[in-house]
């Protein structure tokens, strides 16, 4: 949590200040009063907030403006001051300082001009602080330390960033809205981890995982006998999560019977489990997420419009891949990382295969570039990958080396992409902490669909009989790794 607005009154007009002060606390902003000689005394060595703004009254002192002021600029280049009208000496300062002067107003102002003139001291503030080029308070750089797995430096990741900060210590409910394997459930831990309920648990449910006759007893919890397999009583997830976080994914799957149980929850913070009499009291945050559209589902009725907005108090919306290419690096090497880590080797990029990888759709997000990448290792460990160790859905640019390929195609096809089962060099395959030889195998049998469906136009029935099997296997194998027809 950043500091709050803090709001500095300095005048030696004892009425003026008491006036203002009463003003200020009835508005609910964060200020203090005093007078010059107890501030130029008070040897006051730092800021209360990273967000003050010094207001300057009328002063009595024998001391120039251009003196104080330099003392501000001493604690805080970038602090906005605001002068009242009767300063004479504003229109003589030099223009650097008078610069640092972002408006003129009198202690009687109305609080629309106060409040019009604090944002005005903000946006001055961190446009000054981008002209230092140092970070305002809620840039990438500062933000994304706090939380994990946030990867990516565009403009929409960094607004997301700024969002979870904003929200993160306020235990209101929050909806995640965004394409299938964006993150959501990442954003979530996040907001759960830099929230005030940390030390309270995490529990995620997929609703849409969970068949509409169980999803009550999930939730809810059940009594012993309340339903046929019922052989003792269970927690529900409202349970599990008393006093933490209740991540409700794909909320949109959501029965409407169970729309308006969740609905009582919300509202009354009390539930009783299935077959049961008893109240159970809770205190847990909501936070839900969905890639539907639910104002079109409420149009047409299949989401209740109050549980809705009881749910969307704060949205966040995540990006998809497509719309942040500029983070595809930063993702890429990150994830390289994390499978180096895990012992499947280090890989690297050559760039022709990031930009390749730059140009592609990426329907399925994030969560289609992790399994690429952890494909790519299992299939060359400690490797290099240029655009033609891409799959060839992937292959979106030419090949900028095909001399270095020539060896190999002159040789048979088949050996081209399975090498010899007898060759002691391709022994050198297996790294030594071993592999996941299943899914090696199925890397490579991926791989060759995706090779007979290009070589035959995606007609279907002759890349079948290109890979010398049935039909129906391959549309089984294509159904198996979600190999889409064109």
């Amino acid at each position: 949590m950043t500091n709050p607005l803090h709001l500095i009154y300095i005048d030696d007009d004892s009425r003026a200040r008491t006036e203002l002060a009463g003003r200020l606390s009835f508005a609910g902003i964060s200020h203090s009063v005093t007078d010059y000689v107890a501030w130029l005394q008070g040897g006051i060595q730092e800021l209360p907030s990273r967000l003050t703004v010094i207001w300057l009254g009328h002063c009595s002192l024998p001391i120039s403006l251009e003196k104080l002021m330099q003392q501000f600029v001493e604690l805080d280049q970038q602090l906005p001051l605001i002068a009242i009208t009767p300063w004479d000496e504003l229109d003589s300062l030099n223009p650097k300082l008078q610069d640092r002067i972002i408006g003129r107003l009198n202690p009687d102002a109305s609080l629309d001009q106060l409040t019009r003139m604090l944002h005005r001291a903000l946006v001055y503030r961190q446009l000054e602080q981008q002209i230092a080029g140092q970070p305002d308070l809620f840039s990438p750089k500062t933000v994304a330390s706090q939380f994990e797995g946030m990867v990516g430096q565009c403009a929409a990741m960094a607004l997301v960033r700024k969002m979870i900060s904003q929200v993160a210590g306020r235990d209101v409910n929050v909806m995640i809205t965004g394409e299938s394997g964006t993150g959501k459930e990442i954003v979530a831990n996040n907001l759960h981890r830099a929230s005030k309920r940390a030390d309270g648990p995490f529990v995620p449910v997929n609703c849409g995982a969970i068949p509409s006759e169980l999803l009550e007893s999930e939730l809810f919890g059940h009594e012993k006998g309340a339903f046929t397999g019922a052989i003792s009583s269970r927690a529900g997830r409202f349970e599990l999560a008393n006093g933490g976080t209740l991540f409700l994914d794909e909320i949109g799957d959501m029965p409407l019977t169970m729309q308006v149980k969740l609905l009582r929850v919300l509202q009354e913070r009390c539930f009783e489990r299935v077959g049961g009499s008893k109240t159970i009291e809770c205190d847990v945050r909501i936070i839900a997420a969905t890639h539907k559209d639910l104002d079109a589902m409420i149009l047409d009725g299949s989401f209740r419009e109050d549980l809705y907005y009881r749910l969307n108090v704060f949205p966040i919306d995540m990006p998809a891949l497509r719309d942040r290419v500029e983070d595809i690096p930063l993702l890429v090497e990150e994830f390289a990382r994390r499978l180096g880590e895990d012992g499947f080797g280090r890989l690297r990029f050559h760039p022709s295969a990031i930009s390749s990888m730059q140009q592609h759709n990426w329907s399925g997000n994030i969560r289609e570039l992790a399994n690429l990448v952890e494909r790519l290792a299992i299939l060359y460990p400690d490797g290099v990958i240029g655009i033609s160790e891409l799959p060839a859905k992937f292959q979106h640019g030419v090949e900028p080396d095909p001399e270095i390929y020539q060896t190999r195609e002159t040789s048979s096809q088949s050996t081209a992409v399975l090498p010899d089962a007898n060759s002691d060099s391709d022994r050198s395959l297996l790294p030594e902490s071993g592999l996941d030889m299943k899914g090696y195998l199925e890397g490579i049998e991926q791989d060759l669909i995706e090779q007979a469906l290009e070589a035959c136009g995606h007609v279907v029935a002759r890349a079948a009989d290109k890979l010398q099997i049935r039909r129906t296997t391959l549309v089984e194998k294509m159904r198996k790794y979600g190999i889409q027809r064109k």
